[in-house]
């Protein structure tokens, strides 16, 4: 266990407020961020117990009482709920500049690779290396949100309302075509309802007994007191709102006053904001309203390059709705919005563009929102329509499972070949994940190897 920076064993648990924020220097919690940028692969949940192990376990910065605390509020709120809790510890720690620093080294790195590749996948994707190392990643993509449909089904799925909670989404979304937003709202009112009239049936949250487990003390322990900067103020409030209003606003202003409100480049920041306020769940809840709007509506990509997309953000490290940066990128290089010599150009900003969509509400939840949570803890009628939400996603998920098994299996439709090896790698993949509880980037390996040599020698 490593020693506690400026803080010694002798010191009395109920510390001064004011100290315990500055018992981590900023410098080595900014290394600390950099690192998680480069090795936050697995998704969320590999991503939340990274942050666990070395800020909970290992350099003990904060309690574990304190962590779960923090990720309680971060599971209430769309978007990325494990940047959103590496901002929140950030913000604990070193107020605003430590969650700037936090949440943006977390997608920075992920954006930059996300780049890269999908410049290299557009500009070189027909070539037989590439096309047979795809060929294996995308019935493994199947096979790996197939498991998170499980995955997520099996926490949340504790009775028999929420399975009808999950059947009725999936019946909506597969049947009746309802947008996800629709899906989202009409759950949140469920379990909002539900929360007031049975909230037995919804109290599946966290159970912050789990932080009594004794791990020594923490910089920010149990009973540190709320340092003055995490205090909840009306002033500080209007002035984050205003802050982040003109942060929205005026990258806004200048795409409408430059392009139009139809140009693509405009027409991306509106929707990715949009869906960064949707995307209760995960990313793989988002990935059918970013499929409706960016492949079905605009057409910014097709099918099969949403699905390849999926592969690289599994792969790169980073939250995986990163993969906007894909879509992104793919729909300005394609439609060549700078002209036909500055593709990458127009594909490089296009992917910074939504990602500054996406991203930017995380850091005004917490940074607003932040200081109640300090001063609360959670109830039913919060945690709720959470509860009901994550219910629907499961039925949106096994929804967006069947679509790619559709394009994969079948790539010319029902009425054509029906794709043998593509079904024995995604069955592979599916054994490895659920059998032998494989990592996603051991799967994503293998299966693309796989694809490499049928697709070169057999296929």
């Amino acid at each position: 266990m490593q020693n506690l920076p400026k803080q010694s064993a002798a010191e009395p648990a109920n510390t001064d407020a004011q100290n315990a924020t500055q018992g981590v220097n900023f410098w080595l919690a900014f290394a600390f961020w950099l690192k998680l940028g480069f090795i936050s692969f697995g998704g969320p949940a590999g991503q939340i117990s990274v942050m666990h192990q070395e800020l909970v376990e290992n350099r003990r910065w904060i309690s574990e009482r304190r962590f779960l605390h923090a990720l309680n509020y971060c599971m209430l709120l769309p978007g990325p709920e494990a940047q959103q809790l590496a901002i929140y510890i950030g913000w604990l720690m070193h107020r605003t500049k430590g969650a700037i620093v936090a949440g943006v080294l977390f997608v920075l790195p992920s954006l930059f690779i996300l780049i890269a590749l999908s410049w290299l996948y557009i500009a070189y994707g027909e070539m037989p290396l590439v096309a047979g190392l795809f060929y294996g990643i995308k019935p493994a993509v199947t096979a790996i949100v197939v498991h998170a449909a499980h995955r997520i089904g099996t926490r949340a799925l504790k009775n028999n309302w929420l399975w009808a909670i999950a059947g009725a989404s999936f019946v909506a979304i597969f049947a009746f075509k309802l947008p996800f937003p629709a899906i989202v709202a009409a759950a949140a009112l469920i379990g909002f309802v539900g929360g007031r009239f049975a909230p037995e049936k919804f109290a599946t949250g966290t159970d912050h007994k789990q932080s009594k487990q004794a791990l020594g003390k923490a910089v920010i322990d149990d009973d540190t007191p709320t340092p003055e900067h995490a205090k909840f103020r009306w002033s500080r409030l209007v002035k984050i709102l205003a802050v982040g209003a003109l942060l929205w606003l005026l990258p806004m202003l200048v795409l409408i006053a430059s392009f139009g409100w139809s140009h693509t480049f405009t027409q991306m920041s509106w929707f990715f904001t949009k869906a960064a306020l949707l995307t209760f769940g995960g990313a793989y809840a988002v990935l059918p309203y970013v499929y409706q709007g960016a492949v079905e509506s605009f057409g910014w990509l097709n099918p099969t390059q949403m699905i390849d997309g999926l592969a690289l953000g599994e792969t790169t490290p980073g939250p995986l709705i990163m993969v906007v940066a894909f879509v992104g990128f793919i729909g300005a290089y394609l439609q060549a919005l700078l002209g036909p010599e500055s593709r990458f150009l127009a594909g490089a900003l296009a992917a910074c563009l939504v990602t500054w969509f996406t991203f930017l509400p995380s850091f005004l939840f917490i940074l607003a929102g932040g200081p109640l949570i300090e001063s609360t803890h959670g109830e039913i009628k919060f945690t709720a329509p959470l509860t009901a939400i994550t219910a629907a996603v499961v039925g949106v998920i096994l929804n967006l499972a069947l679509f790619f098994a559709y394009h994969v299996l079948w790539p010319t439709g029902f009425s054509g070949r029906f794709d043998v090896a593509s079904a024995l790698i995604a069955l592979a993949a599916a054994v490895a994940l659920f059998r032998y509880k494989r990592n996603v980037i051991h799967v994503i390996a293998v299966s693309a190897l796989l694809g490499l040599v049928l697709k070169m020698w057999v296929v």
